[in-house]
């Protein structure tokens, strides 16, 4: 599975405060420690960062790559931002991933951007109108963005299905049909769609002891229904270890005792 850590985001202070600092050394750290321990692309999260946003992302791209040689999925909300750090960012390491656009007008851009720099995209199955109610409604805009990437010149290949994970303490019927929503939209094209979710998404408001749980038994079913890739934390080890555990039973790693290590 494809794992993109999620640790470099403006929330975290000590983010934060690097960012406005112009310090890259934590946010390189941050970046190399979640590369080495298996994430597939590095998440940078500045937010809206509606002042001097082009330079902050120029900037963050050029940070991290300077010191890890992986693939970053870019994430804000600030197109021109977007933009700048798509022309920052080093392919040689393999494609920037965008994220997110959804069934707003509003985020039709970023497919403009997607195409336009041939980056891969993650495609929020949300519109204006509010939360889908559950997965067929999900499919149905699913469907709807699918068609926009063909007229956008997106390929279907480099689209990210998101079923938009909530949290499980004030919505825990809408657990099951994103993961219904998982399988789903697999079957909306062949060869199937790939899917990504925001894994933390669904312990957000629990107590803090639970979280983990949490989210280790929703990764095991979302990953039986066939998920692609997870927006996760790398660094947490339980979280890791049930990951790997689960490639097992699916057939997807050959069992050794020494599984866990590799």
């Amino acid at each position: 599975m494809i794992i993109i850590g999620e640790k470099i985001s403006v929330i975290a202070k000590k983010v934060r405060e690097a960012m406005n600092a112009r310090d890259p050394k934590p946010i390189q750290e941050l970046a190399d420690v979640q590369w080495k321990a298996g994430a597939h692309f590095i998440d940078v999260n500045i937010g809206p960062a509606e002042e001097k946003g082009e330079d902050l992302m120029k900037w963050m791209v050029e940070s991290i790559q300077a010191k890890v040689h992986a693939p970053l999925c870019l994430d804000t909300t600030n197109s021109s931002a977007l933009e700048a750090g798509l022309k920052a960012h080093n392919n040689q390491w393999g494609r920037a991933l965008i994220n997110s656009t959804s069934n707003d007008p509003e985020r039709f851009v970023m497919l403009e951007l997607a195409a336009k720099h041939n980056a891969q995209i993650i495609a929020l199955t949300v519109g204006k109108g509010g939360l889908p109610a559950d997965a067929e409604e999900r499919c149905a805009i699913a469907a709807d963005m699918m068609g926009r990437a063909a007229e956008y010149g997106v390929p279907l290949e480099d689209m990210f299905l998101d079923p938009l994970i909530l949290q499980v303490c004030t919505t825990q019927d809408q657990a099951m049909h994103s993961i219904k929503a998982i399988k789903m939209f697999q079957e909306l094209n062949d060869p199937p769609m790939k899917t990504v979710v925001g894994l933390s998404n669904i312990s957000n408001g629990v107590p803090k002891q639970m979280r983990g749980l949490i989210d280790r038994v929703y990764l095991t079913l979302l990953m039986y229904e066939g998920l692609t890739a997870a927006i996760m934390n790398p660094l947490d080890k339980e979280l890791m270890d049930t990951l790997k555990t689960t490639d097992v039973f699916l057939g997807k790693t050959l069992y050794a005792h020494s599984y866990l290590e590799m």
